[in-house]
């Protein structure tokens, strides 16, 4: 391109500002009215959602993890044990779960869940450490099988 004087070429701001409004307008495809269009309310939205969506992923993952550790905590009361007793049970006992394998369990595999419950309180009794008490028959989870219909 070629100026014919120095204020000409100031004024030109040429593809670079082209494409830097372009990739916030794609950014604001999805919203409305003039905060799609106009490109000083475009980009104040689009950093704001920026923002919001850097703390909903660091929320995303403690909303997770708080939820896994409801799941245990659940499984754990369910046979009548403490949850950080049975952290540390398991811990004692060499087997080395995380709080999402832990809560799959709980979840959707009671049987095999109810056998790590029983090692870890194993060893809580036989090294000594509190909160074990014993399972009430209103907490166990009967199916078909277990109920006797005369």
């Amino acid at each position: 391109m070629v100026f014919l004087n120095l204020a000409l070429m100031v004024r030109a701001r040429g593809p670079d500002e082209f494409w830097r409004k372009r990739r916030i307008f794609k950014l604001a495809a999805h919203y409305r009215s003039r905060t799609r269009n106009v490109y000083s309310f475009a980009i104040r939205s689009v950093h704001r959602a920026l923002a919001y969506a850097t703390k909903g992923r660091k929320l995303k993952k403690l909303d997770m993890a708080q939820l896994w550790t409801t799941r245990v905590e659940a499984g754990c009361q369910q046979y009548g044990m403490g949850l950080e007793t049975f952290k540390d049970g398991l811990a004692r006992s060499d087997i080395l779960l995380n709080k999402k394998m832990l809560s799959d369990l709980a979840i959707w595999e009671p049987r095999s869940f109810e056998a790590l419950v029983n090692i870890s309180r194993e060893r809580a009794a036989v090294e000594g450490l509190p909160d074990i008490k014993r399972r009430s028959a209103f907490n166990q989870v009967y199916g078909l099988r277990n109920l006797k219909l005369d």
